[in-house]
């Protein structure tokens, strides 16, 4: 298992490999959640499938939340369970441009075959916070004092 101390892993060689090869990667880095910068840190194993590479990783973050309660914030941990398939955009032996995935809004490797994976981290953390966070399960909200 490679460690990382980055989001951003090249891929090149990987691109080579047969379908199914697999590389296990640690990995760290810091990233913006909702203008905060937070490190995120966990597992993912890279997987090489018939058009790219599949990702599958259980990432860990904490992010910066108001409780809905009481309106405190508190730093509130979630756990990323990514699974993402990223489409190379050049073909590895030619160098030519490859056409674009049919789904717009897919995972793309850049043109120096290096895998991002800081905005699947981003996406998943905003999906992953609850509507109505609590600061503890047992909060009592706001206390106005009656004078």
């Amino acid at each position: 298992m490679l460690e990382l101390n980055t989001l951003r892993i090249n891929i090149a060689q990987q691109l080579k490999a047969n379908t199914g090869a697999a590389r296990d990667y640690m990995v760290k880095d810091m990233v913006d959640i909702a203008d905060s910068s937070r490190l995120v840190q966990g597992k993912a194993r890279l997987t090489r499938t018939d058009r790219g590479i599949l990702v599958q990783g259980t990432l860990h973050i904490d992010v910066e939340s108001t409780c809905s309660r009481c309106l405190s914030v508190f730093s509130y941990p979630l756990t990323l369970n990514i699974v993402e398939e990223y489409f190379p955009q050049i073909d590895i032996d030619t160098g030519n441009t490859l056409p674009s995935p049919e789904d717009y809004d897919s995972f793309t490797i850049d043109e120096n075959n290096v895998l991002d994976l800081l905005e699947a981290v981003r996406q998943y953390a905003l999906l992953s916070v609850p509507m109505k966070p609590l600061c503890r399960t047992d909060c009592a909200g706001l206390i106005l004092a009656n004078n």
